[in-house]
């Protein structure tokens, strides 16, 4: 009898099991639409840009027309989003997404690395507040974000660009690929392909994005961008999502419903790691640790930066700060000194992020890259603000990384100091800059590496290759400081 209760108690419970209904995410997969429209770069005219004030945490963000932009990850060359924005809806009879159907303004923190945007309705309906920061610990953008008045519903839309480029169109090159983790309900997108069309760019590793918030995403779903599966179409459509669960190869969108609490409030991360695993740990750890904590060691570390900086004049301090953590925030991270010539890609929101070149995903460095000129231009601000340490390392990048075998500096080289495939033209003001930078700071042992530019410029000046914008050729008389720092008559 205890056997036959047993059975019959089994089979109930199979029943039941049975009977629970499928998750509507996973009812509905692969998405359709693929693979997508044609994705593209990140808008150049930033409104911020931050970054932890460490070597731990090896992600930037940007924000750009008021949505978060460009996110980089696990260098500074190596983008992963084309915007992430907000979708606000009633569930029956509107639909508003943040850059086409709001106003917006930003306000910073002291040291400007803290980025909050106000966001109102044009129609007068909702504000949203978000304020943007990364977490010091690990590779994640951390995000908080307060909708008023209650009762709306909030929906976050990732559109990816993971690994530096994001597929769609009739190439899609470099194409991403979406999955909602059953275990959690978390959207991941993921790249794990490393080969570019450039070659010597030899540090790109596998990328995998999670999106997790600090409670359980009430509804996710990935799906192809400007398709009928592209959450923002959904939600336009019909005030609600439907959900697909796979999005392989594509232009991949991810979007989320937020769970916000009680005051309209929540917290939610952009995890980054090497695996699906790892990026799901990573999003889940700082989703979940109080937004307050990380904001204070966050902005905790730009102040002990800056408290080590030359004083500015008190009028002139908020600039200076700004000013001087810009540049130190345009460093990378895995290459010491390595400094960009900026955090944005100009045009960028022209270039197509879905190309192939001879075959391979594009890789589009634009400014994300080493030009001498440039980081000359950072080096004097490092010295101005007393920041010796990372103009040392600025001046050894040059003469260690990116010097070529005959003394000469190339135009412009990837993090790791190779010819960048968009480099050529020899400028000699570029060989020029690093005996001065070496000179300037007293950075020692790089005698050979100095004499060698030395040697270069004296064989080759006054007149040699092309003046920078144009290509004209012509004699600069920027391209004589070197010759003149040999010959004791430096100014």
């Amino acid at each position: 009898m205890l056997a036959l209760r047993r059975s019959v108690l089994a089979l109930v419970c199979s029943a039941a099991l049975v009977a629970v209904p499928v998750d509507p995410v996973l009812a509905a997969t692969p998405a359709p639409g693929g693979p997508g429209a044609l994705s593209h770069f990140g808008l150049a005219r930033k409104d911020c840009v931050g970054t932890a004030a460490n070597k731990t945490s090896k992600v930037w963000y940007t924000v750009a027309g008021g949505v978060l932009s460009d996110v980089y990850e696990p260098t500074i060359d190596n983008t992963n989003v084309e915007t992430m924005q907000f979708v606000v809806t009633d569930g029956s009879t509107f639909t508003e997404l943040q850059s086409r159907d709001t106003t917006y303004e930003v306000a910073t923190d002291r040291s400007g690395m803290t980025c909050t945007i106000t966001s109102a309705g044009k129609n007068g309906r909702y504000r949203l507040t978000t304020t943007y920061l990364t977490d010091p610990d690990r590779n994640a953008v951390v995000v908080r974000t307060r909708l008023q008045p209650p009762g709306l519903r909030l929906y976050v839309r990732l559109d990816a660009s993971v690994n530096g480029s994001g597929g769609g169109g009739p190439a899609n090159g470099g194409a991403d690929s979406g999955v909602v983790d059953g275990a959690t309900g978390a959207p991941v997108i993921a790249d794990e392909n490393t080969e570019t069309s450039a070659p010597a760019r030899d540090y790109a590793v596998p990328t995998h994005l999670a999106l997790r918030a600090e409670r359980r995403l009430p509804q996710a779903s990935v799906g192809y961008a400007g398709t009928s599966s592209d959450g923002a179409a959904q939600l336009d459509a019909a005030r609600t999502l439907t959900p697909y669960a796979e999005a392989p190869d594509g232009n991949v969108v991810a979007t989320a419903r937020l769970p916000l609490d009680a005051g309209g409030e929540v917290t939610f991360a952009l995890g980054f790691g090497r695996s699906r695993a790892a990026a799901l740990r990573v999003a889940g750890e700082a989703a979940a640790r109080p937004f307050p904590a990380t904001r204070a060691r966050y902005e905790g570390g730009w102040a002990a930066y800056d408290a080590g900086l030359r004083r500015p004049p008190a009028a002139q301090a908020d600039f200076y700060r700004l000013s001087a953590n810009v540049l130190k925030a345009s460093e990378d991270k895995t290459f010491p000194g390595a400094v960009v010539a900026s955090l944005a890609s100009p045009w960028g929101q022209a270039v197509s992020a879905g190309d192939l070149v001879g075959g391979k995903a594009v890789y589009f460095g634009s400014y994300r890259e080493v030009f001498s000129r440039d980081l000359y231009e950072a080096f004097t601000g490092f010295l101005a603000a007393g920041d010796v340490a990372t103009a040392r390392d600025t001046a050894r990048f040059l003469l260690e990384r990116q010097q070529l075998p005959d003394g000469r500096l190339p135009r412009n080289s990837l993090l790791n100091g190779a010819l960048a495939p968009d480099s050529g033209g020899d400028q000699l003001d570029e060989t020029a800059y690093p005996i001065l930078m070496a000179y300037q700071s007293g950075l020692t042992g790089v005698w050979d590496d100095v004499r060698a530019a030395a040697d270069f410029l004296v064989s080759h000046g006054p007149a040699f290759g092309v003046e920078r914008w144009g290509g004209a050729v012509g004699l600069l008389p920027v391209h004589d400081r070197g010759r003149d720092r040999r010959a004791g008559r430096g100014r």
